[in-house]
């Protein structure tokens, strides 16, 4: 058994923070089922979200995330996580983080705008902010002599006290069961708090802008565990992820269309070709929040049988696009396309998951002693759909407000902990089937619980998952885990959760639209399923 004060799974900017600032007076492990880089955080391009001119206002950013999270933001969490903004950029500063210059700014950083902000308020480094800030994070977190590495390491499920047989009504966490990839041994990690910080559930879907390790493992963990989920049904499609047969998942960030770029349709149009079409959807043409964006592709693309539309950037100089968009102007031209010249084909993907594990802004989940935080947690303030770099900012005062109430805890002796059991044999088509299943269920998660809905689609949706549970549900109890095996085991229960909150939710709003139920209710309430709670 290994034995730490906190164990944290997921080594994004919501892993990384909290470890950081726990790692002075706790000793600390971090699980990551690849690389620590090799998660969502790294691939952030825009930036981060927070009040750092005398322009803006706290009110302000509050107004924003209001509105484009439809009415369904918790205020008071939003409140708390925009008013610690300046703090977390503060302390990313201090770390070193490389945002970019502008000694003209009161900061002396450049701030940039994207759809759905008032003011530009988006700090970031060029367009590969995710990379910087990770980058600058991993070395810190790779030299603290209190924070041990476990990469290639797949948490498997948490550990409760009911697994020790303690069947009192007040259920604790005790640690975690981990499998190490490369050599499959199931190793027991004993912790007196555990954070799941696991990112999103972006591969449950056949397109989506998020890392293969996006496979809604901590949702899917603290479900089993027996915490409340809630607002399942928000699944952000990103309006502009790049239309390439060869460019797997690269986003074609915000900040493209908030520094003045303009959706076109392309020349498949026919004589529509070059028209901007966004006006006509929304008033705030580009600059609508991403829900009203990418519905407004999806329904030029059905309309008019396209593939994809344009992002049309060119009117800004070279030197510009090269400055600010380095990262996306050098991985447009490996694929024979010139931003400063031509129009970049888009078309929208899965993007983030606004909803998650209930907690509230400390991290605390409905059991103790189980943090969560990130994208894979539910604070209130993203709602019905995420402002635009709101993400970032949360992992990172959520972060600290993890560490600080785990450092006001008490330590406790560890207790030993049962082993895994190892009983279970191996299958020789065990692989060929998994695939086959994973999918399955992105194509029709794709197909049938996309940007438009129906009660119909969504049924359909619900009997695959069940009959693909059940399956799962008998590999799982026969066989010898497969790290494949254990995210099609979660990316199934992240698709049934997604699909249930769906079909409860009977009105359209932020980044559910139902065809069968179009018009917004007038009271917004969010949408939270409950386990029943398991002993184990």
């Amino acid at each position: 058994m290994k034995n730490f004060d906190v164990a944290i799974v997921g080594s994004g900017l919501a892993g990384l923070s909290v470890a950081l600032h726990l790692a002075q007076t706790r000793k600390v492990a971090i699980i990551s089922k690849r690389e620590l880089l090799d998660g969502a955080s790294n691939w952030a391009q825009g930036g981060i979200a927070a009040v750092l001119d005398s322009h803006d206002s706290h009110e302000q950013h509050i107004s924003d995330t209001l509105i484009a999270g439809g009415g369904l933001c918790d205020e008071g969490a939003t409140r708390y996580i925009v008013e610690h903004g300046r703090e977390a950029i503060d302390w990313l500063i201090e770390q070193g983080v490389p945002f970019t210059r502008d000694e003209e700014a009161e900061l002396g950083f450049h701030l940039t705008r994207e759809g759905g902000h008032s003011q530009r308020r988006i700090i970031h480094a060029a367009d590969a902010t995710g990379h910087a800030v990770q980058v600058t994070l991993e070395q810190k977190v790779r030299n603290h002599p209190n924070i041990s590495l476990f990469e290639h390491h797949y948490a498997i499920d948490v550990i409760t006290s009911g697994k020790l047989g303690d069947a009192s009504a007040n259920p604790h966490c005790l640690g975690l069961y981990v499998q190490d990839v490369k050599t499959g041994k199931v190793d027991t990690f004993s912790a007196q708090h555990t954070v799941l910080a696991t990112g999103g559930t972006g591969k449950v879907y056949l397109y989506t802008t998020n890392p293969d390790t996006a496979t809604g493992d901590g949702i899917a963990m603290a479900w089993r565990a027996g915490c409340r989920v809630s607002n399942m049904e928000f699944i952000q499609f990103h309006p502009t992820c790049l239309y390439h047969p060869y460019a797997k998942s690269f986003l074609i960030t915000e900040a493209v269309r908030g520094e003045g770029g303009i959706l076109r349709l392309p020349p498949e149009a026919g004589t529509s070709a070059g028209t901007r079409f966004m006006p006509t959807h929304d008033e705030r043409a580009e600059l609508a929040p991403r829900d009203v964006v990418a519905r407004a592709i999806d329904f030029e693309m059905k309309k008019r049988g396209l593939d994809y539309v344009e992002l049309d950037i060119t009117h800004k100089t070279p030197e510009f696009l090269k400055e600010h968009f380095p990262t996306i102007y050098a991985r447009c031209l490996e694929f024979g396309i010139d931003i400063t010249k031509q129009a970049i084909p888009v078309v929208p993907a899965v993007h983030f998951t606004c909803g998650g594990i209930v907690t509230d802004t400390d991290g605390r989940t409905d059991l103790p002693g189980l943090y969560a935080v990130g994208e894979t947690a539910y604070t209130g303030l993203h709602g019905a759909n995420r402002l635009a770099s709101n993400s970032l900012l949360e992992c990172l005062v959520v972060g600290r407000a993890t560490a600080k109430h785990i450092e006001k805890q008490e330590r406790v002796t560890p207790i030993a902990l049962p082993d895994w059991d190892e009983s279970r044999v191996s299958d020789a088509d065990e692989e060929v089937v998994i695939a086959h299943n994973w999918d399955e269920l992105r194509r029709f998660m794709w197909n049938y619980v996309g940007i438009v809905r129906t009660t119909k689609r969504l049924e359909r949706a619900k009997h695959r998952i069940r009959l693909l549970k059940e399956e799962i549900d008998e590999y799982y109890a026969h066989f010898r885990i497969s790290n494949h095996l254990l995210e099609l085991r979660n990316l199934v229960e992240v698709a049934s959760l997604i699909v249930n909150s769906a079909l409860s939710r009977r009105e359209s709003r932020g980044l559910h639209y139902s065809r069968d139920y179009p018009d917004t209710l007038p009271k917004a309430l969010p949408t939270v399923l409950t386990p029943k709670r398991k002993k184990s």
